[in-house]
């Protein structure tokens, strides 16, 4: 079912917006990885709402509840539960909303779809569901981190048209201490600050921006992906892509790479330190579907937030014309806060990815002449 994602590592996410909570289900987890809640909910405070002054002032603790699946601070092998309260709810803000759909929400296509919708706070497409993917993906980069050494970092690198200068070596790969030294999650000091008024000010105007962030994962081993529908970068993009208000994918060189002739686009093989890499790195880590070692580069283009404190031009559930004024808490930017959500999913995908090889490739040996 649609709620569900991954295959030997796979998660099940459910709860509304403004219901009594979100939670998440993990199957496939392996046993007796050391784990604690604090350590997921670190992750889940660097998503929680109320963090910044540039965020939606909602305040909610977000604090995780783990129900099944761990004793003593290590996973037992079976289905694991966490669970995380809204304390916050204000569904008053959504009473309009019932009758009326939100220009570039939601709204249109789950009444047309289901014949019924939670209107409050979005209900099921509300960003607060990826509150279970964040929970999961601690856990997913946990293993990752101790299996392999793979350390995943996502940052903002542009709001609306302001961008930061590009990172091209491999050795600035940014820490999570200088990500998290502004709220915008910008790693270069200046650009951030300047991101920040950018936000502040369309705020002011009741208006709203979007903008990019690159995610580089490094220490990946050679040979994850399945060829050929289950192509590396083709799931990645699925996981990101399933994030609410994403617009775009793109990977290494991305559309800027159809702008380059073959000899200039080519990622020529050397042997460096004893094994086979790459000179340059515009496919990203990936070819032909699968990773080859290198770091994995690719970034997600995020749209200006749909609720804005404007009136606007709408319809309502007859097709009568109306108008609609946004209302309750909302991001002037989703941006800063799906940092995280970016490097759960990426982590998501990857471990599900490295329990596949190993199923396939490394369970079995077989004699050889």
């Amino acid at each position: 079912m649609p709620n569900s994602f991954g295959h030997l590592f796979r998660i099940t996410t459910w709860g509304e917006s403004h219901g009594p909570g979100i939670g998440v289900v993990i199957d496939g987890c392996p046993p007796l990885l050391p784990i604690t809640a604090e350590e997921i909910q670190a992750e889940l405070d660097r998503r929680r709402p109320g963090q910044s002054d540039i965020t939606t002032p909602r305040k909610e603790a977000d604090v995780v509840e783990i129900l099944s699946g761990v004793y003593e601070g290590k996973t037992t092998g079976t289905p694991i539960g966490l669970f995380v309260r809204n304390t916050d709810q204000r569904s008053s803000a959504y009473n309009e909303m019932k009758a009326a759909f939100r220009p570039s929400h939601a709204d249109f296509t789950y009444q047309t779809k289901f014949g019924v919708r939670d209107p409050n706070g979005g209900g099921r497409s509300s960003a607060r569901e990826t509150i279970g993917r964040v929970a999961a993906g601690a856990f997913a980069r946990k293993i990752l981190a101790l299996a392999h050494g793979i350390e995943t970092r996502a940052y903002v690198t542009r709001i609306h048209d302001i961008s930061m200068p590009a990172v091209t070596s491999a050795t600035a790969f940014p820490s999570l201490a200088e990500v998290e030294a502004s709220a915008v999650r910008c790693p270069d000091p200046a650009t951030a600050a300047a991101m920040i008024a950018r936000i502040k000010d369309v705020r002011s105007h009741g208006d709203s921006v979007g903008g990019v962030i690159e995610c580089r994962i490094r220490n990946v081993p050679v040979g994850l992906g399945e060829p050929v529908f289950d192509r590396l970068e083709a799931d990645l993009a699925k996981a990101m892509l399933s994030l609410p208000a994403t617009k775009g994918f793109e990977i290494g060189s991305g559309f800027e790479g159809t702008l380059q002739k073959g000899s200039e686009h080519n990622d020529l093989f050397e042997t460096r330190d004893g094994r086979v890499r790459t000179i340059t790195n515009r496919s990203g880590g990936v070819q032909g579907g699968i990773s080859n070692g290198e770091e994995i580069v690719f970034r997600v283009g995020f749209k200006p937030t749909a609720t804005i404190l404007q009136p606007q031009q709408t319809v309502d559930l007859e097709g009568n014309a109306t108008e609609l004024m946004g209302k309750g808490r909302h991001d002037p930017c989703v941006v800063p806060r799906a940092v995280v959500i970016v490097e759960a999913m990426a982590a998501l995908v990857l471990l599900d990815h490295a329990m596949r090889q190993s199923a396939q490739n490394r369970t079995f040996e077989f004699p050889t002449e």
